[in-house]
């Protein structure tokens, strides 16, 4: 039987350059920016077939509850998640993925992905892993090269040992260069460096023990110590904060010797900003991209973008334009400046902007909820609870809550009290009750919560039970 590969998809990064879409608390891999899927289940849907085992996942902890409710919505069952105490870059979460699967088989092939780059052609990347499979089963690590069709600076290179092998040595890695430097690789037959590693884990922690020892060192700690938690494995926090934040190319494959290069016979971008998404969009044939419900009225090499049925966003008259526009956050900057987001997210935070890394809507293991309108004295919420979603069972101390059901059916506890609330029908929670909310169903209820009180702050939330482990210190708001 031919050895299955394991995806290992890395999914903790933020993605500031692709705000107002891609915040903290919701970054871009969960984002659904190429199609309706989102990219970390594009990714995971492209490493899901025949002679590929269940993904290992790396991720942060605020982010579990997501990946495993997105791959439940795409119809793929996981292998170990690894939650990550802080964020720490791609070199210490591949190294923890392969110490897990060397546990079960030191010879396990990995291979591993960002969770948010765009593949357009699935089965020419799997036979493109396959053609690297000999290689990396001898002991080579294997790289993945895109083929350019510009200078770009945004991206790192490699330099391939030859041209036409299916399997080539890799000459070297080159990070992100000048214009300049770039072109001069394109014309010399560089390749893109596409961020993906196909190996056993066994010379990948050999790689690691070698080329990074503080690195090794102080993630083997943190696995070692690892404790498991609802079906994720939480690596050790202070172990963890010992490590070197570096990227795997930093830490290992700069320097390593056994590296090999097959040529991605298919287009590739990481949609690194809102430049790589309009690249990767279809346009019209006046270079508009419209996604969600924009319009364009004689604009050109422009990119407008909606995200909610209700608005309508209008170009009129744009050149090179990126325009987005979310529920409390607009974005309009010139094409060639997109680049600048980061630091623009950096100054928003700086001046306390929620928005820079918050969301309206808030994604919680039992669903979402979104903030409608806050005024002195009371706050409007609309709450979705997926089917066989459980909520807490908690009390406020400043406030009352009333619940008033539009669509399914839930069940409320308020008190000694267990009841079956309908639509059109409505409970109250007076200041100090203990209650919760579930949904004993197969579709998912949607409520409206307004609370009343002096004190609506987050922290006001006492629990008694939780499903998800959650503790009172987390200061989630009500119903989380």
């Amino acid at each position: 039987m031919t050895q299955e590969i394991i995806p290992v998809i890395l999914c903790g990064g933020s993605g500031t350059r692709l705000w107002p879409v891609s915040r903290r608390s919701h970054p871009k891999q969960f984002a659904a920016l190429t199609g309706q899927e989102s990219l970390f289940q594009q990714t995971a849907q492209r490493m899901s077939a025949p002679g590929f085992a269940p993904p290992l996942i790396v991720t942060h902890s605020d982010f579990r509850f997501t990946v495993t409710q997105q791959l439940a919505e795409v119809g793929i069952d996981p292998g170990p998640i690894l939650i990550e105490p802080d964020a720490r870059n791609t070199g210490p979460a591949l190294l923890a993925a392969a110490l897990v699967a060397a546990r079960a088989d030191p010879a396990a092939l990995l291979l591993a992905a960002p969770a948010d780059h765009a593949i357009a052609d699935p089965a020419a990347f799997r036979d493109a892993v396959a053609r690297g499979r000999d290689a990396a089963l001898r002991g080579r690590i294997v790289t993945f090269g895109a083929e350019p069709d510009r200078p770009e600076t945004g991206y790192g290179y490699l330099e391939p040992g030859g041209d036409a092998a299916p399997v080539m040595p890799l000459r070297r890695f080159v990070e992100k260069p000048c214009e300049a430097d770039a072109r001069r690789m394109v014309d010399n037959g560089h390749l893109w460096n596409a961020g993906l590693f196909l190996a056993h884990a066994r010379t990948l922690i050999e790689a690691f023990a070698e080329h990074a020892p503080d690195l090794f060192a102080a993630v083997t700690a943190a696995v070692e110590a690892a404790r498991p938690d609802l079906g994720f494995l939480r690596l050790d926090r202070r172990s963890w904060r010992a490590c070197p934040d570096l990227s795997v190319d930093y830490a290992v494959m700069e320097a390593a010797r056994n590296l090999d290069v097959v040529r991605l016979p298919c287009a590739w971008s990481d949609l690194g900003g809102w430049e790589a998404i309009y690249r990767h969009a279809e346009t019209d044939a006046q270079g508009v991209v419209r996604q969600g419900p924009a319009e364009s009225f004689d604009c050109r090499d422009t990119l407008l973008r909606a995200e909610e049925g209700g608005q309508r966003l209008i170009g009129l008259g744009l050149d090179n334009v990126v325009a987005i526009a979310m529920p409390d956050a607009v974005l309009v900057a010139d094409r060639g400046r997109v680049g600048e987001l980061g630091q623009v997210v950096r100054a928003m935070r700086n001046a306390n902007m929620a928005q820079a890394d918050s969301f309206p809507k808030v994604h919680r293991p039992w669903g979402h909820f979104e903030t409608l309108i806050r005024g002195d004295g009371f706050l409007v919420k609309r709450i979705v609870v997926n089917p066989g979603g459980l909520l807490s069972l908690q009390k406020h101390l400043h406030r009352a809550e009333h619940w008033v059901v539009v669509a399914g059916v839930a069940r409320a506890t308020i008190g000694p009290d267990v009841r079956r609330v309908t639509e059109n029908e409505s409970v109250f929670i007076p200041v100090g009750t203990v209650h919760r909310l579930e949904n004993p169903g197969t579709e998912p209820v949607e409520l409206i919560e307004v609370q009343t009180g002096a004190f609506l702050d987050e922290d006001d939330i006492v629990r008694f039970d939780d499903r998800y482990a959650r503790a009172t210190a987390d200061h989630d708001v009500a119903l989380t």
